[in-house]
């Protein structure tokens, strides 16, 4: 009997071809509406969605000029205006987090666009005769991430937020996963995503980024370990941890035993922060931190980036193997939501 029943292998399996089907979405996109004078970005989303929003953020933080705002949460920032383009991105189309920013860009006047696959945030953009791009559905949101992110850029790149066209370095990014799937979806030593997973699978992961990319990547490894692993992992990043939680490697020795830290390495990382990784893992190897280098390859960092988040999904599915826990049911959130949806 296995253990991944809803068949959460074959949609970390599918991601390189996600991003294919997505780029046909982005293509096919025509906005009805006009979209002048742009001055900030605002996309609201949770979970999966989010974390979409994260990785237009950092993939285009070089061309982009004018400020862009990930939103988690009900209310919008306050400064949100005319001026700006308020993207409301909810797979389900029922995120409740995201309905309430979405009603509250409708009162501040903003540009509204959004990304789903329906319920009622597709129903009531359609209703405001605002651009909506429907995306596939039977999937869990996060193993929809190619359809967030990607139709994303398109979007930017219609309203005239960004000029890069993004397609080649997307068709890259396909044609480099799909390199490397067929290892990561393989139980054998050989494969580096198992192979960590069998040191993970039953510590307390401590995932550390050195960039942006590997930050947001470390985020969504958080994320993926406790969604698919069912599992606690914690997150940080350089510079900033070595300000305060660098300190922190010192009391309660026994929760320390059971640590796994793992750093998300990157080559373009800055200089002094190449220097602190060396530092701190000395300092960290000093006291007996078990340690963990991950560092994917390739001349573009927008593809080395992907490829790190692919290979966190598939470390998620094998620490879940390793449990022997179906990595699709969230049962917490479902419970969550349904208790939330019985209080008005």
């Amino acid at each position: 009997m296995t253990n991944d029943p809803q068949h959460m292998k074959q949609a970390i399996f599918d991601f390189p071809d996600h991003i294919g089907e997505a780029i046909t979405i982005g293509r096919s996109i025509h906005l009805r509406n006009t979209y002048r004078d742009i001055q900030n970005v605002v996309i609201c989303g949770m979970g999966g969605s989010a974390i979409g929003g994260d990785v237009v953020r950092v993939l285009i933080r070089d061309e982009i000029r004018v400020p862009l705002y990930v939103n988690r949460h009900y209310r919008l920032p306050h400064w949100v205006n005319s001026k700006s383009l308020v993207i409301a991105s909810s797979y389900s189309g029922n995120t409740e987090e995201t309905l309430s920013a979405f009603e509250e860009a409708r009162q501040k006047g903003a540009h509204i666009l959004g990304i789903t696959t329906g319920g009622t945030l597709a129903e009531r953009l359609k209703a405001d005769h605002l651009d909506v791009v429907l995306i596939p559905g039977g999937l869990q949101p996060r193993a929809a991430l190619a359809f967030s992110f990607v139709p994303m850029l398109f979007l930017l790149r219609q309203v005239g937020v960004i000029q890069r066209d993004w397609e080649p370095t997307l068709n890259a990014m396909r044609e480099t996963l799909h390199g490397v799937r067929d290892q990561y979806a393989r139980k054998i030593p050989e494969n580096p995503t198992y192979a960590l997973a069998g040191k993970l699978a039953h510590s307390l992961p401590v995932i550390y980024g050195e960039t942006d990319f590997t930050a947001v990547a470390a985020i969504r490894w958080k994320g993926q370990l406790a969604e698919n692993s069912k599992m606690l992992a914690y997150v940080n990043e350089l510079p900033e941890l070595n300000h305060n939680e660098i300190v922190g490697w010192e009391n309660n020795a026994d929760l320390l035993e059971r640590i796994v830290l793992v750093w998300l390495e990157d080559k373009d990382s800055h200089p002094r922060v190449k220097i602190r990784h060396q530092i701190s893992e000395k300092i960290l190897n000093s006291i007996g931190i078990k340690q963990e280098t991950v560092e994917t390859d390739g001349d573009d960092p927008a593809i080395r980036f992907l490829h790190c988040i692919h290979y966190g999904d598939w470390v998620s599915y094998w620490c879940a193997m390793a449990h022997g826990t179906d990595p699709t049911p969230v049962h917490k959130i479902s419970q969550l939501k349904k208790e939330l949806s019985q209080i008005s």
